[in-house]
């Protein structure tokens, strides 16, 4: 049977990261996620995630798309000389083979669905 999951405010314990140094383009921000769900076969992941200012270089797998919705702070996601802005109440996806600098302008906590397809 299944189970409706809902995001009402109970979450589970965080988990915090950094950037790999050799990723890292400018500061070293913190990274909390509170990952609140992963299906059977790993290829869904679906929470909250929290970020420091800064940014990094990002590589999105040839069967990884992410969608987000910016719950407060501002996000930019470079691509050559150009950005890409998602503010508070705003939503983007990152697709498949994606290469870009993610960057932080102003601490971003954001919704996040991560879906890689397996073979």
């Amino acid at each position: 049977m299944s189970k409706i999951i809902t995001f009402n405010g109970n979450l589970p314990e965080s988990e915090f990261d950094y950037p790999k140094v050799e990723r890292l383009v400018k500061g070293n921000p913190k990274r909390t996620t509170w990952n609140l769900f992963t299906n059977m076969n790993g290829e869904i992941n679906a929470g909250i995630w929290e970020c420091e200012v800064g940014a990094w270089k990002i590589f999105m797998g040839p069967t990884e798309d992410e969608f987000f919705h910016v719950i407060s702070g501002i996000a930019r996601l470079h691509i050559g000389d150009k950005f890409t802005e998602v503010k508070a109440g705003e939503s983007a996806i990152i697709p498949a083979g994606t290469e870009a600098i993610f960057e932080v302008v102003e601490r971003v906590k954001k919704h996040y669905v991560i879906v890689e397809r397996k073979a």
